[in-house]
């Protein structure tokens, strides 16, 4: 196994871990929405202290359900990573040109060279 791919399993497993732990050690369990997101959280912690407390904004669009809010969400991240990704790719393509253009520029140099040395030697 290359050292790429250990590497890849074990952030995979460190992954799989975070993911599972909370559910397994059940640290949720004490609460009425274990998992639910620190907006939640603020506006619970808020209304708690200040009871008439008024937000300065109202969202621009109100999903009808969670499971859309979830979704919407789930794309958001999708296409962040899908940008992401494109442009790593794109860097890493761009990298791999330039070093193959100067492989080729210095094959070429060095039979260029060789080419020189043979007709000085004649």
């Amino acid at each position: 196994m290359s050292r790429n791919a250990k590497i890849n399993t074990l952030l995979l497993v460190v992954v799989a871990a975070l993911a599972v732990l909370p559910l397994v050690l059940g640290l949720g369990d004490h609460k009425k929405e274990p998992f639910t997101g620190a907006d939640a959280q603020a506006e619970t912690a808020i209304t708690e202290l200040d009871p008439d407390y008024k937000p300065w904004f109202s969202p621009l669009y109100e999903p009808p359900s969670g499971e859309i809010e979830s979704a919407l969400f789930a794309l958001q991240a999708a296409i962040g990573a899908g940008v992401l990704a494109f442009y790593f790719g794109l860097r890493r393509g761009r990298r791999q040109g330039e070093l193959r253009a100067q492989s080729r520029q210095n094959a070429e140099g060095a039979e260029s060279g060789a080419g020189v040395s043979a007709a000085q030697g004649d």
